[in-house]
């Protein structure tokens, strides 16, 4: 198994210092209609720059090969259910910030950062996604979008983003990023300044790729304890002494009787009694059949 690579924190200019913290982040001002409601007012801004071709995975490899599988795991746990465009752009993303002094220089290494602290760059490495069995063709395309991202393809439409979150939140971090693109219910968005634009992804690969092992348990539910009742209190007597209240008591020879409606007269038995002299019915020979009989 390969060493885990231990990557030298990134210098990162003074005045970002306190935006860096920021989009580390996960509780967001508003969530659902409000933050879409926040999102389509929040315009876009900022030059969207085409980002440099990725190709130092271009050939085949160990590096390659770990470094598909965590690009495929981001596009298809970020973005299975978007559109192919969008999926290119979730892999964009990866691979500008494996370029960006800001984030690690490996594929694995950006996708997993901070992947065993309780909030992740990428949530689906932190809240249990992992656990969930990927579908065969949804991860069969991911996994051809990553590898063309991995051989130079480049997603125009984002330019240098290396943020994104879904529409129905809106995080703090955003009014204080330039805004580039909306695909599907994804929105994209860079660095402000000079920070997010082509001249400051000076970043190279550094090689060593890098894949965290899984561990299911630390997402499984703990059992509820079981609830120890305290035992529920006798109600008191609430009767007088000689109000049996339809209760048998055996003391005093008493015997349970339920007499026969039928004998017990009254106007059932009468009913009963005038039925059984009633004549029988006899059916005419055009009446066969209501009972289903054949004249």
């Amino acid at each position: 198994m390969q060493a885990k690579i231990v990557e030298a924190a990134p210098a990162i200019p003074r005045q970002y210092l306190a935006l860096v913290q920021m989009t580390g982040q996960t509780d967001p001002t508003a969530e659902g209609d409000k933050a879409r409601e926040e999102n389509q007012r929040l315009g876009f801004s900022g030059t969207i720059s085409a980002a440099k071709p990725f190709r130092a995975l271009a050939t085949a490899g160990e590096d390659h090969d770990r470094a598909l599988q965590c690009l495929t795991q981001a596009v298809y746990y970020e973005a299975a259910r978007e559109p192919e465009s969008g999926q290119r752009a979730v892999a964009q993303v990866v691979l500008n910030r494996v370029r960006h002094p800001a984030f690690a220089k490996t594929v694995c290494g950006v996708v997993y950062q901070r992947f065993d602290a309780s909030v992740c760059q990428f949530s689906f490495v932190c809240d249990g996604s992992l656990a969930r069995r990927p579908l065969p063709d949804l991860w069969n395309r991911a996994k051809r979008i990553a590898a063309d991202a991995l051989t130079g393809r480049v997603e125009k439409e984002v330019g240098t983003a290396t943020h994104y979150h879904a529409d129905y939140v809106f995080p703090r971090w955003a009014p204080h990023l330039a805004k580039l693109a909306q695909i599907g219910a994804h929105i994209f968005y860079r660095w402000p300044g000079g920070w997010g634009l082509p001249a400051a992804f000076t970043g190279r690969y550094a090689g060593g790729e890098h894949i965290p092992a899984f561990d299911p348990s630390r997402f499984a539910i703990a059992a509820e304890p079981a609830i120890d009742y305290p035992p529920v209190a006798a109600l008191p007597e609430r009767r007088a002494v000689n109000d049996v209240g339809g209760r048998m008591d055996p003391t005093k020879g008493w015997k349970l009787s339920i007499p026969d409606p039928s004998t017990g007269g009254g106007a059932l038995s009468e009913m009963l009694a005038r039925q059984q002299k009633a004549a029988p019915v006899t059916l005419a020979a055009d009446d066969h059949h209501i009972q289903g009989v054949q004249p």
